[in-house]
């Protein structure tokens, strides 16, 4: 029987004695249970992903040294194996590093085996900074057990469809009796039932046991859920670690089978959480380490009465507390009494103080200076934006006098569109809800309601029709098409074969109805025009908490000035 110990860790990029006081810790919990191992994620040492300090030798010459003291610690723990992720020199051809496992025991190192599939498409660039690893397997014999090794993507292309390179066949090869993967993947829908499925498969056709470990935490846009897991050599998941929380865990292997404290661990659901849950979860976390990692503890939202701001209060209060969260309502001579009543209706719910700044005298003072500057008054769009702008103004003081950091409320389905206001309602750090169509904020904030038991988010903004309030009696309908439309439009064009199966059979149906009529083919390609149009406003937004398949951000890479037919 081998006891292996599942660190599923919540590293920091670059902070290496932080990550490796994370690692001791767990390798001392580890050596209490006794176990002959204690696995790591993928680039632990590190944290994933370290981007463009890999080129720094600075960076590089400390993550060695963070190296050495890991190989300091392991002494004093002689019985223990542990797997460890890392960036290494190398001194072959190609580029000057790899990204590799090492196994360690007391102060040596037993093994070494270097990433072979190196992902360079949507979130990743690995190919930037890595050399491919050579093509072979490596085992290494503990406790009357072969064991196998694998960095993440290498345990992807069982079906050779993306690599000419299968490492999982030539593992399966070289015979183990288990499969330890390391892994950095970060959570999105349909994740973790995509991880079960295409591991599971391996294992079934290999008959090869596989331990799948996950790293868990929010890094920049990236969320990782952890949700390490077990497979047996059936395919069957038949063990999985917690969603989006750390958690050490032992378990024993034997022959095969996966165990806890000498039991079958509980059953697995094939199913993940319900997506507004999973986005909730996903959300939270990725505002909680984002602010944590930015040397942030509190956060501050304009709130505009509005869903879109009620629902980024709402998860600020649940990330990072009630006491860390300030409210700014900003009225300006369009705005309706409606409006802040019900911010003051939800600030009330949340616990959270609502601070008052009208803008109607910087505007004035602003269309003041215009007219006498440039002989014309300013009016429609330019003072729509304008008002937006003062609002961001405001909103960007308040930051930097009180050191909160300022979550930008927009939405999936007006950022694409462009309807938004640059340098205005764009300006923050983080945007939570930016990969969240407009009909899932609505239904998110009615979750939010259901998680606390009450109406944390008033009904009355749930039911209000949407309106930036910019301009006399204006509504999100003057400008754009119903919210369930245009999400389906948008669902379609940006995500297309990445969207659940359920939900691409859903958009597919209202756009080939849309296209059947003159005037809804006109939509979808005035909607596919705006899309196109706005790239550059995208480009000069915060960061956004990746949800889906296809977010904007790094794993979106579109031309600004280019032509679209």
């Amino acid at each position: 029987m081998l006891r292996i110990h599942v660190a599923q860790i919540n590293p920091t990029v670059g902070d290496l004695q932080g990550n490796l006081r994370l690692m001791v810790e767990a390798a001392r919990a580890a050596r209490t249970a006794e176990a002959a191992f204690v696995v790591f994620p993928e680039l632990s040492l590190t944290g994933y992903y370290p981007g463009d300090l890999l080129e720094d030798p600075a960076f590089l010459d400390r993550t060695e040294a963070a190296f050495q003291d890991l190989l300091l610690a392991s002494r004093q723990m002689p019985a223990l194996h542990w797997v460890v992720g890392l960036p290494a020199r190398h001194g072959g051809p190609g580029k000057p590093l790899r990204n590799e496992l090492r196994v360690v025991h007391a102060g040596e190192v037993l093994l070494t085996y270097a990433k072979q599939l190196l992902p360079t498409y949507d979130v990743f660039d690995e190919r930037r900074h890595f050399e491919p690893g050579p093509d072979v397997a490596r085992l290494l014999p503990v406790a009357g057990a072969r064991v196998g090794f694998l960095i993440c993507e290498d345990g992807w292309n069982d079906a050779a469809e993306d690599y000419p390179v299968n490492p999982f066949q030539h593992l399966a090869d070289a015979a183990p009796d288990l499969v330890i993967s390391i892994n950095a993947s970060p959570s999105a829908i349909g994740k973790r039932e995509q991880r079960h499925r295409i591991f599971g498969a391996a294992a079934a056709r290999h008959r090869l046991p596989i331990l799948y470990v996950n790293q868990v935490g929010g890094q920049d846009q990236l969320v990782y859920d952890g949700a390490s897991f077990a497979v047996e050599a059936d395919g069957r998941v038949t063990w999985e670690a917690p969603r989006f929380e750390t958690a050490g865990i032992t378990m024993e292997v034997d022959r095969g089978c996966f165990l806890l404290q000498g039991a079958l661990p509980p059953a697995v659901p094939r199913d993940g959480l319900p997506t507004p849950e999973f986005q909730r979860r996903q959300i939270v976390l990725g505002i909680r380490d984002y602010a944590r990692r930015c040397g942030f503890s509190t956060a501050v939202v304009g709130s505009s009465g509005g869903i879109d701001s009620a629902l980024t209060l709402a998860l600020a209060v649940e990330a990072l507390g009630a006491a860390n969260v300030a409210a700014i309502t900003m009225p300006s001579r369009f705005s309706s009494t409606g409006s802040v009543d019900d911010s003051e209706a939800l600030c009330r719910e949340l616990g959270i103080p609502l601070l008052r700044h009208p803008i109607r005298e910087p505007v004035a003072a602003f269309e003041t200076g215009f007219a006498a500057a440039f002989g014309q008054p300013l009016a429609g769009v330019p003072l729509e934006n304008l008002q937006a702008r003062v609002r961001g103004t405001v909103l960007m003081a308040y930051s930097n006098a009180f050191g909160h950091l300022l979550l930008t409320t927009g939405n999936k389905s007006e950022i694409s569109v462009g309807y938004c206001t640059l340098y205005g309602d764009t300006n923050g750090g983080l945007g939570p809800i930016g990969d969240l169509y407009k009909t899932e904020v609505f239904a998110l904030a009615r979750h939010m309601n259901d998680v606390a038991g009450r109406a944390l988010i008033p009904e009355a903004i749930l039911t209000k029709p949407p309106s930036a309030e910019l301009a006399p009696d204006q509504r999100d309908s003057d400008s754009l098409p119903p919210y369930d439309v245009l999400d389906a439009i948008l669902k379609l064009h940006i995500e297309s074969t990445r969207l659940p199966a359920t939900e691409h059979a859903g958009a597919q149906a209202v756009v080939q109805a849309l296209q059947e009529r003159p005037e809804g083919a006109a939509l979808v390609r005035r909607i596919h025009g705006l899309v196109a149009r706005n790239e550059y406003k995208r480009r000069q937004a915060p960061p956004i908490i990746r949800l889906r398949g296809r977010a904007f951000g790094a794993g979106r890479q579109m031309p600004i000035a280019a032509h679209h037919d």
